[in-house]
């Protein structure tokens, strides 16, 4: 069976997403974001699925830090409905809690929780190795924030049910491939389409907004628009953005070439359906 890699252990949200997204493929867990990227670019797995966004707890920093720099390609996103259960080993209760561990996203997704019960939050590498380390110790006094998935698989039991503080808490996943694999066309997929890319604009006055202008002019919707500096300078910023249609599209291709203009470099990462659950 093929392989859909993603970063963390089984039973984590990621691995939730590989079941629901891709259940075609064999999921092959990895470390590090780094390690997912090089699994597919190596051969080691035909896909990856990583998550990019929250929307409680923001963008997932490494991975837009990697996205640029990586050989792959987008080729799909879903939606995954977060839902953080507090595990704790067979007998705890929740009184005897005194710490909680997760992984940073998934603390920040039930800081409010936490901090109104007077608990400890204390971050770990991932949600499901939190999971896998509590049941190992196997003390009342330390829980995990992890799925339900986690928990069956440690034998832990659940102290607190849904304790997100949001209930629109849900895990933008991006699905990725390498550039020479096959792709199905975008003309034979039906619903729209949306496109990343990723440009810096040049050093001048104003050149951001006029770099953005032509996807005015044409008509065409930004959906995400983010920065981040490149190469430790304070004058070279990187925009990440997503947006509808299709870079073969004549206003798509219109509005390229303009932000193409005022921009020293650009880079498409991919083409690819827009989920019919993206939130509207």
């Amino acid at each position: 069976m093929s392989r859909v890699a993603f970063q963390g252990v089984e039973g984590s949200f990621s691995h939730l997403a590989c079941r629901e997204f891709a259940p075609a493929y064999d999921p092959w867990p990895c470390v590090a974001f780094e390690d997912v990227f090089d699994a597919v670019g190596s051969g080691a797995a035909e896909r990856a699925l990583i998550p990019v966004d929250n929307s409680e707890a923001g963008r997932v920093a490494d991975v837009h830090h990697l996205l640029p720099e990586s050989s792959l390609r987008i080729v799909g996103e879903t939606f995954l409905r977060i839902r953080c259960q507090l595990l704790g080993p067979p007998g705890a209760r929740l009184e005897d809690v005194v710490t909680v561990h997760s992984h940073v996203h998934a603390l920040a997704q039930c800081r409010r929780w936490i901090r109104g019960r007077g608990l400890v939050a204390v971050a770990e590498r991932d949600t499901a190795g939190a999971a896998a380390d509590v049941a190992r110790r196997g003390s009342r006094r330390r829980a995990a924030i992890a799925s339900s998935l986690a928990g069956e698989l440690h034998g832990l039991e659940i102290l607190a049910p849904n304790i997100e503080d949001a209930s629109h808490n849900t895990t933008r996943f991006l699905l990725m491939a390498r550039q020479d694999a096959p792709i199905a066309p975008s003309g034979g997929v039906a619903g729209p389409m949306l496109t990343t890319i990723v440009f810096e604009v040049r050093n001048l006055p104003a050149a951001l907004y006029k770099a953005l202008g032509g996807f005015a002019t044409n008509g065409v919707n930004l959906l995400k628009l983010e920065s981040a500096m490149v190469g430790g300078s304070f004058t070279s910023t990187r925009f990440y953005c997503d947006f509808e249609g299709r870079p073969e599209d004549p206003p798509v291709q219109r509005a390229l070439e303009e932000l193409q203009v005022f921009s020293r470099s650009f880079r498409i990462l991919g083409a690819y359906p827009a989920d019919p659950r993206r939130p509207r």
